[in-house]
């Protein structure tokens, strides 16, 4: 992405501005990455800083220090992601107020008989399919809470199960066009259908899903939370799928339901109607509030505003790299390692993925790549096709590294905290970074084979 990288001194104001300090290019990359690892650091250290309050350091930071301007920075924020989580949000609310998470929660424990390794199946499966067709973060808005009903109703602690949620949910999003935000993204710049990521992506997301899925198994059987404490009796009363009607409210879950179906169906045709998802959110979710006749400020006390100030500071931060050159000096590197060496590329770029959108939000990170690989493509041609796929497969997979590496772990973790669980970093590295090692390299390395060896089947 070029913009910004035409003059250093333009893209200066605050205090290096006010007092005339002229940085090269070079040294204002240098002072973006330092500041992008200070609140890496401050997101690190959960115990003293909210992670909310951390992005929100390192973006007046940026901003006061004159790396970035306001414009480019308010420019940096994905606005769709925004306008998707918010719209989403608001959708969920109204649908958890009607008492629907409860029915499904019910109906869900009734199918699984209370076994908690079937829970944790059953669930990371119907997470994995609606990531498919969802975003992840709609997805995980959706389920986090339906779990931790269900966890709750078990006795069972619900936080390794909201992790191999969003697992699930990130490996299943790799798979579609419309699964997860670097799919549509490279879609887009690429020129790539839906059908080209069934055929090319899918078949290794479906592998890292079972992989992941049963490192997931095998360590929290070594835990012990898939021992079930709940007593004979609450099992009894629990699986005769009886929800207290006072919990419920039809009416409002007919709507509300209806309007989730629709804007579902939406997010999947919506490209051909050339809406962006942010857009079709939004507008159910006001359609959703003109018919709820519950009243807007209600609605909006329960949207998960540290997570959308969260994401906006964090787009700031990482905008600074990207107008710095930062990410183009890491992609012209790329090219140079690469060569003509198209087999050895896909291992490059696969991991050098993985490893970034562990620890940066995979979004800009992916745009800034597929602007790069545009460029190859114009000197290569389309030999350098598999470079797409391993772009797709090592910036979704990547993404279960850390808590910050996807959009879907920090909301997850919001939604926890708001009902009185902690999942801090490391918690969430414990199960997430094995998971993503194992599904990268199988995935990555099965592409690389499929490739060089059998010239891609």
């Amino acid at each position: 992405m070029g913009h910004g990288m035409e003059s250093s001194h333009e893209a200066v104001g605050g205090i290096l501005h006010a007092f005339n300090i002229h940085l090269t290019k070079a040294e204002l990359a240098e002072l973006s990455v330092l500041l992008f690892v200070a609140t890496y650091a401050m997101i690190l250290l959960e115990k003293f800083f909210h992670r909310t309050i951390a992005a929100l350091v390192g973006a007046s930071l940026v901003l006061v220090i004159g790396v970035i301007t306001p414009e480019k920075a308010w420019e940096a924020i994905d606005q769709n992601t925004i306008l998707l989580l918010f719209g989403m949000m608001n959708i969920v609310t109204v649908m958890g107020k009607s008492g629907f998470f409860h029915i499904v929660a019910a109906k869900a424990v009734k199918l699984t008989k209370g076994s908690p390794t079937k829970v944790l199946w059953v669930f990371s499966l119907l997470t994995a399919v609606f990531s498919a067709f969802l975003d992840n973060v709609t997805t995980v808005l959706f389920m986090a809470p339906v779990m931790i009903n269900i966890a709750e109703k078990l006795k069972l602690n619900p936080i390794p199960y909201l992790i191999a949620i969003v697992l699930a949910s990130n490996t299943g999003g790799t798979a579609t066009l419309i699964g997860d935000p670097p799919n549509i993204i490279i879609g887009s710049i690429a020129g790539k259908t839906f059908n080209d990521f069934l055929i090319e992506v899918a078949p290794y997301a479906i592998i890292a899903f079972i992989l992941g899925l049963i490192v997931m198994h095998i360590m929290m059987a070594k835990g012990g939370f898939l021992q079930a404490k709940a007593s004979q009796e609450e099992l009894k009363e629990i699986l005769s799928g009886k929800v207290d009607e006072s919990l419920l409210d039809r009416k409002l879950m007919k709507k509300s339901v209806t309007i989730f179906i629709i804007t579902i169906i939406l997010f999947i045709v919506g490209h051909n109607l050339g809406l962006e998802p942010g857009v079709i959110a939004i507008l159910m979710a006001t359609i959703l509030a003109l018919v709820s006749g519950l009243s807007p400020a209600w609605i909006l006390e329960r949207v998960e505003w540290t997570t959308l100030i969260f994401f906006m500071g964090l787009f700031m931060v990482v905008g600074a790299l990207e107008v710095n050159g930062v990410f183009e000096t890491a992609a012209n590197w790329l090219i140079k390692e690469i060569g003509n060496n198209i087999h050895q590329g896909i291992l490059i770029v696969g991991f050098t993925s993985a490893i970034i959108s562990g620890f940066v939000d995979n979004i800009p990170f992916t745009m800034s790549m597929a602007y790069v690989l545009k460029g190859m493509e114009a000197q290569m041609g389309s030999i350098m096709d598999p470079l797409w796929w391993s772009l797709s497969l090592g910036a979704c997979l990547g993404g279960n590294l850390t808590l910050i590496g996807a959009s879907a772990n920090i909301v997850t973790a919001d939604i926890a905290e708001r009902n009185g669980y902690k999942i801090d970093f490391f918690k969430f590295m414990k199960y997430g970074t094995p998971v993503a090692i194992v599904t990268v390299v199988v995935a990555l390395v099965l592409f690389y084979i499929e490739h060089a060896i059998f010239g891609g089947i």
